[in-house]
């Protein structure tokens, strides 16, 4: 098993992604090499990892917010316990960024502790956060007790299998965002423990997406049904971390195209207006979703007809800048310095 900003335009920098071994979802060992911990990222990124040396991890053993109001169920239990996904790769990164052991440690403490506790329940809304935890072993493998390796392992081939089965059968919004958050994580689990056969299912579901989530003219499935272009970026992030694990390994998912000429590049292409500002929208003014109307009755505003906020798309464009390189490179780091909002830290350091 193997797998602040002092001008946006310079951090946002972005070449496209180097690949690394074949067993990694995306990062590995040699990330963030040479880059020094005074560079004002990495100082952001130890800090936050400063100040979760002492912090225990609080695995629970199922997630749950899909579908949930502010203080009903399990809500905010599980809202306390993801507060350990950004944590963790914050942890994970300083270990790369100053070789000091505390951070591997503490890395190692909070990937055991999921690991040993969590069930999975393979529902991709409550589980996207679980990349993190796959880019923390990404970065900190080669350096974990074997024992602990062999638990990772065994982890995230279950995700990637549990995912890819879920996708064979009949799953709930089988064609919607819910799919795209699945095939991300099938994706970079597969990657991560470097299973030919799981990539390769992986592969085909990530195609059928495109094709059944994306029309030849680029707009998605989801603008349709919640009258949002939230959920076009919340569509569009998980395949394209999806496209970035494919990267990572020579194989370009970004660029292919349906049968029917729709494509990942394609659809942030009908995107770019909106992000340009060209184009406006007010979100979920029509949405085809009760839940929406729901939230928004029970004070969340982001979910009342409002303008859309560009800067929604700034990580977006980062990844997709992470892919291609030049081609959205300008694009990404334009808009970051417009809306002044920053794509998540591991992403600004790619390509630095």
């Amino acid at each position: 098993m193997k797998l602040l900003l002092s001008s946006a335009v310079a951090l946002l920098a972005f070449g496209a992604v180097p690949a690394f071994a074949q067993d990694n979802a995306i990062l590995g060992p040699g990330f963030a090499k040479g880059i020094p911990a005074t560079d004002p990222v990495a100082r952001q990124i130890i800090a936050r990892a400063n100040a979760a040396l002492d912090r225990p991890p609080g695995a629970i053993p199922q997630l749950h917010t899909e579908g949930t109001l502010p203080g009903k169920g399990i809500r905010e239990i599980s809202l306390k316990a993801k507060q350990d996904q950004p944590i963790v790769i914050a942890l994970a990164l300083a270990w790369r960024l100053t070789g000091d052991r505390r951070y591997l440690d503490q890395t190692a403490r909070y990937l055991e502790n999921w690991a040993d506790i969590y069930q999975m329940s393979f529902n991709p809304i409550d589980e996207t956060g679980f990349d993190t935890l796959i880019l923390a072993t990404d970065l900190t493998e080669d350096d974990l007790p074997p024992a602990l390796k062999a638990k990772l392992d065994g982890f995230w081939r279950k995700m990637a299998k549990g995912y890819l089965d879920a996708m064979d059968g009949t799953v709930k919004n089988s064609h919607t965002n819910w799919q795209s958050h699945r095939i991300k994580l099938a994706t970079m689990a597969a990657f991560e423990v470097g299973d030919a056969k799981l990539i390769e299912r992986a592969r085909a579901a990530f195609r059928k997406q495109v094709t059944g989530n994306i029309r030849p003219d680029g707009s998605v499935f989801d603008f349709y049904e919640r009258d949002a272009l939230h959920y076009v970026t919340y569509n569009l992030d998980p395949m394209l971390m999806a496209a970035l694990s494919a990267q990572a390994h020579d194989q370009d998912w970004y660029a292919w195209k349906s049968p029917t000429g729709s494509s990942l590049a394609g659809a942030l292409k009908w995107l770019e207006p909106y992000a340009l500002g060209e184009k406006t929208h007010i979100e979920f003014a029509n949405s085809q979703i009760a839940f929406d109307r729901e939230r928004a009755a029970a004070g969340q505003k982001e979910y009342a007809p409002h303008p859309w906020d560009p800067g929604n798309a700034v990580n977006t464009y980062a990844l997709a800048a992470a892919i291609t390189g030049i081609p959205y490179r300008d694009f990404a780091a334009k808009l970051a310095e417009r809306t002044g909002k920053k794509p998540i830290d591991w992403v600004t350091l790619i390509g630095r």
